[in-house]
């Protein structure tokens, strides 16, 4: 998916998990909390530094990463 412009991945920055716009909140954790039942706005009021473009691309990212495929390299 190329126009996911928010998510970045830094080893320096938690590891090298997804992240949202370079700071420490990754994909994994704006996900879980929708996926807990939290809404939008607390996430908002939880992270006040993020922006709800942030999290509908965190989710885009997480639904682009799960129909992903790998496929194993054959050796020559």
């Amino acid at each position: 998916m190329h126009n996911l412009t928010r998510i970045t991945r830094n080893p320096e920055v938690m590891g090298g998990k997804p992240c949202i716009r370079g700071i420490r909140v990754t994909v994994g954790t704006v996900v879980g909390l929708m996926a807990s039942g939290h809404s939008l706005n607390d996430i908002l009021k939880a992270y006040p530094y993020l922006e709800e473009a942030d999290i509908y691309e965190a989710l885009a990212y997480a639904a682009w990463r799960a129909e992903e495929i790998e496929v194993p390299l054959q050796s020559a």
